[in-house]
């Protein structure tokens, strides 16, 4: 992601340290993640509706021979959940990092969703 709009969208795992450089944080997991608590993430906002459906996520597990078509899956769902706007919109008006648990930094949902997000501003 190099250009103006990606650079106000990134990716962070939920349990890295935050920075002022990361804008509005979004947990977008459907599942809390595991070992951190409501207090570790404060002033997170939780965007569990925005998550592959819990049957996705299922059939994925993140098997990253999985991902094209994981992402394929995906998208469909976020092109007809409602969800997706508010979170469009932040995107849009400022620096905002999506959060997520998952351990591979390239096959996850956040990578995914950053990437829908952007083909969409």
């Amino acid at each position: 992601m190099t250009n103006a709009k990606s650079a106000k969208l990134q990716i962070k795992r939920a349990y890295e340290a935050s920075s002022k450089a990361d804008g509005t944080r979004i947990l977008v997991d459907r599942l809390w993640p595991r070992g951190l608590s409501k207090k570790d993430l404060e002033g997170v906002l939780w965007a569990k509706e925005v998550a592959p459906s819990a049957a996705l996520r299922k059939w994925f597990g993140h098997k990253p021979e999985r991902w094209n078509e994981f992402r394929e899956r995906y998208f469909k769902e976020l092109r007809v959940n409602p969800a997706v706007g508010p979170l469009r919109e932040l995107a849009a008006g400022g620096r905002v990092t999506l959060l997520y648990g998952a351990r591979d930094q390239t096959h996850n949902q956040a990578a995914a969703l950053a990437e829908y997000l952007l083909s969409e501003m």
